[in-house]
């Protein structure tokens, strides 16, 4: 039974720091409307995270046979791996309506007073981005997870009088790409926490699948793998390559989607092999070729790409640093022996890496350097 998504209150996120839209993790407007169509409606559709589906199942079937809310549930993991979609399928599991908004936009505690007096009795509200809700808003919103009840302040000063307000007993669903920014009283709250992982190749291949069937692609087995290894182990990304792909089957090709039209395409939006974007390379081919491999500060390997330094610190470096191209020391920022290779540069003399020093040993062992200076 698929129920009604409302979305009542909406707010914006972080926009995407000046990274190529190809294999952003966030979502613009429009590509939202395109998710909603590819989203799947219960949790035997969803694809990947079998050890969060399956506590989650649990957690859902549980109340459903009890008669009552689930507990509440926060996702916390990058943006991209299925928060939104697990929240919308959890109403759909329990045949209730889902309430939409996102932290930014709940700047006041009267704004998310009257959104609960206004849920009806089991409704899931889901918050995303909870971390940057306004303080006063998560206060009173701890009372609301406990008791099903909110106090509302009448007048200011000496005179002022809290009128206890009874909600509707809900679950309150949310999701953070950063969860240790969440206060220690609110994270407490959230009887189930479900840590969202990377999707691995197969898995990304089966979202591919299942969203070319649904928006009429004839996707090959090779071209399913091409776009799969590209897409940074996010489904979101990879729906996206497929959209782009697409597009060009359908213009320079037969319309088929296979190995070779994926990787002429993708080569035309400049995504490379590992899934690296314009701005990756830029700063890869700064921080090896100018450079030297480093080490150099984030603020001057913006300068040398021309970004904002948070531009690179928070948009190119977390994949860089899980590819196992970029390390971050305490002197600065160094390129690993596999960005030399993947930009086909050839290392330095003397296997020097990480900013001057050898190459590290591929097996840890006794070192004959004394531990400690004398």
């Amino acid at each position: 039974m698929s129920a009604p998504f409302d979305r009542t209150v909406t707010g914006e996120v972080d926009g995407t720091l000046g990274q190529d839209a190809a294999v952003s993790p966030q979502a613009g407007d429009e590509e939202r409307v395109v998710e909603s169509a590819l989203r799947p409606h219960s949790l035997h559709d969803f694809i990947g995270q079998p050890k969060v589906a399956r506590q989650l199942a649990l957690v859902l079937e549980g109340a459903k046979r009890r008669g009552r809310p689930p507990d509440h549930v926060l996702l916390s993991g990058p943006p991209g791996l299925g928060k939104t979609s697990l929240a919308l399928i959890i109403g759909s599991e329990l045949g209730t309506s889902v309430k939409i908004t996102s932290g930014p936009a709940i700047e006041r505690s009267g704004d998310l007073a009257a959104m609960l007096s206004n849920l009806s009795p089991g409704d899931v509200l889901f918050i995303d981005e909870i971390h940057r809700i306004a303080r006063p808003a998560e206060e009173l919103l701890y009372m609301a997870m406990e008791d099903f009840r909110v106090d509302v302040v009448v007048g200011k000063g000496p005179g002022a009088t809290a009128i206890p307000l009874e909600i509707s007993p809900f679950t309150l669903v949310g999701a953070t790409t950063r969860a240790g920014l969440l206060t220690g009283p609110l994270r407490d709250r959230f009887g189930f926490v479900g840590q969202m992982e990377f999707y691995e190749p197969g898995e990304l291949q089966q979202v591919l699948r299942r969203s070319a069937a649904l928006l009429g692609v004839e996707l090959t087995e090779d071209g399913s793998a091409e776009i799969a290894g590209r897409s940074r182990g996010t489904p979101r990304i990879a729906n996206r390559l497929l959209r782009r792909v697409r597009d060009y089957a359908e213009v320079e090709a037969d319309g088929r989607v296979t190995r070779d039209v994926a990787q002429a395409a993708l080569a035309l939006y400049d995504v490379d092999v590992l899934g690296l974007d314009r701005l990756d390379r830029a700063v890869l081919e700064a921080l090896v070729v100018r450079f030297g491999g480093g080490p150099v500060g984030v603020a001057t390997l913006a300068v040398a790409v021309g970004e904002e330094p948070n531009t690179v610190e928070e948009v190119c470096e977390p994949f860089l640093v899980r590819a196992g191209l970029l390390a971050r020391t305490p002197r600065g920022r160094v390129a690993t022996e596999a960005a030399w290779r993947h930009l086909g540069q050839p290392l330095p003399q003397g296997g020097a890496l990480l900013g001057g020093g050898t190459a590290a040993p591929t097996h840890p062992g006794p070192s004959s350097e004394p531990l400690f200076g004398a």
